[in-house]
């Protein structure tokens, strides 16, 4: 099988269940961004990192897999003629919300108390973290928009708002782990 199929030369492309869309359609930008995400997230995985965090976020790269997928499917075409689900893999569950919950929770008990906005940088790997979480909201907020005009499985959107929390997180434990300074943006005054 051929990677290039010429069927989206005009500029459209084929949902999963076969309809065609504009490249530019809010779903196609929605689980683009969301695979854009996925490429972050693994950018970040190949850094010299805690296992513990590389097994974490191999498990959301699959995660956001599910997430593309359900994003990709035409709600009208979502329930096969038989009554089945089209896809037919696991969906976003309330465990996977709850495992970046946990993470989050491990890891701010080691971390100072946040009392300012830090800005991003520090070091090279935590600054991947932070590219990787401001990618991740603005999935969310295509995800989010999506929604409103076409709702999906409301996990998904809740998984994709813990995530871009997890991923701030993840990023000041790797400023701490990796004894970066974690700058505080204190706001200068009006004179």
């Amino acid at each position: 099988m051929k990677v290039y199929t010429k069927t989206g030369d005009k500029g459209t492309t084929a949902l999963f269940g076969g309809t065609r869309v504009p490249k530019h359609h809010i779903r196609i930008e929605s689980y683009g961004t969301i695979d854009e995400l996925n490429s972050h997230i693994g950018l970040l995985r190949d850094q010299d990192i805690n296992q513990l965090y590389k097994n974490t976020l191999m498990e959301v790269q699959d995660r956001l897999f599910t997430v593309g997928a359900i994003l990709a499917t035409d709600p009208e075409k979502a329930t096969l003629k038989s009554g089945k689900a089209r896809l037919n893999i696991p969906k976003i569950s309330s465990e996977d919300i709850e495992r970046l919950e946990k993470e989050m929770d491990l890891m701010e008990a080691s971390l100072p108390q946040m009392t300012h906005f830090v800005l991003p940088g520090g070091h090279q790997t935590v600054s991947f973290c932070h590219i990787a979480r401001t990618v991740c909201r603005r999935a969310e907020r295509l995800a989010s928009h999506l929604n409103d005009l076409e709702p999906f499985q409301p996990e998904t959107l809740i998984y994709i708002n813990r995530l871009s929390d997890y991923l701030f997180v993840l990023a000041r434990k790797l400023s701490y782990d990796l004894q970066a300074e974690e700058i505080k943006w204190i706001p200068k005054k009006e004179s």
